[in-house]
């Protein structure tokens, strides 16, 4: 989702991924709680086509001058866990994106909710930078009110795959890397959530305009294509038309996030925590009550 990028890299530490440093172990691991599935099984392609293949189970999407791409989910969720593991294109990539997210924007177009994983290209000597985000009726569209939480990763995300996923209950949205939990956004109010169904979405395009220091660094197509790849997808989720006694996977062993868990999310944010929407003087935080 456009949206100008207001890196306030003086409020937080750098890191890069070249740390050797692991997080704790988060002790509940919810990837092996749920079956993967055959992109087929589960997606189709949705847009540029001629710009994604599947081989031996992974998913491969790319970005030239001509045309991105992008898939979409053969059902849409009420709740749920969605996940995918995600190996992303090396070396200079400033201004694409390489995304994993939900979305209802096809059935409510101009008001819709959207909670997103977002791969925000870089320039060849500075790591990737990991965005999350989430919007609710219309926050996305028009005057832009993002929740944006950025982060660096604690290891290089173009030498091999590592699972990103997105729990949605009704009550708390969890970001995870590995299992690791980056990020809770839990429900304040019924205004500041979203509780409507979504499809989920992944797609490489050209975000130029913002994506890379506030759009400083383009899409350089001399370094063509840029691609993505997919694999090990999870969708382990309540479907809008499906039984209402379904229960989505909880956050925790228990009914939320155990203290192991929390201080693995803690060490991540303390540590590769980058920009964090709450925390930046520039926004107008009346129209973020949740901060």
């Amino acid at each position: 989702m456009p949206y100008s990028f207001l890196i306030l890299l003086s409020l937080f530490p750098f890191f890069s991924f070249t740390s050797s440093q692991n997080p704790p172990s988060p002790g509940y691991f919810p990837s092996n709680q749920v079956q993967s599935i055959a992109f087929d099984h589960g997606f189709l392609n949705r847009w540029g086509s001629q710009h994604q293949k599947v081989d031996q189970g992974t998913l491969t999407i790319w970005l030239d001058s001509s045309s991105g791409s992008g898939f979409k989910s053969l059902n849409r969720y009420q709740s749920g866990y969605f996940g995918a593991a995600i190996k992303l294109h090396p070396g200079y990539t400033a201004g694409v994106i390489t995304s994993f997210y939900l979305s209802n924007n096809e059935d409510y177009p101009g008001n819709h909710d959207e909670i997103d994983i977002e791969f925000l290209g870089t320039t060849s000597d500075k790591p990737y930078v990991l965005q999350t985000n989430v919007f609710m009726r219309g926050s996305g569209d028009g005057n832009i009110i993002g929740r944006e939480m950025r982060f660096h990763l604690w290891f290089d995300p173009t030498q091999d795959f590592h699972n990103y996923a997105i729990l949605w209950t009704r009550e708390q949205i969890i970001f995870l890397v590995d299992d690791v939990p980056i990020r809770r956004y839990e429900k304040k109010t019924e205004a500041t959530y979203p509780v409507r169904p979504m499809w989920v979405y992944g797609s490489i395009w050209d975000a130029s305009s913002w994506a890379t220091e506030d759009g400083k660094y383009k899409a350089d197509y001399k370094y063509q294509p840029f691609i993505g790849r997919y694999n090990n997808f999870k969708l382990g989720g309540c479907a809008a038309d499906g039984a209402v006694s379904c229960h989505p996977l909880s956050g925790g062993p228990g009914s939320g996030m155990s203290q192991q868990q929390e201080r693995a999310m803690e060490w991540v944010q303390s540590n590769y925590l980058v920009y964090n929407y709450c925390h930046d003087p520039r926004r107008d935080h009346t129209l973020t009550p949740e901060c």
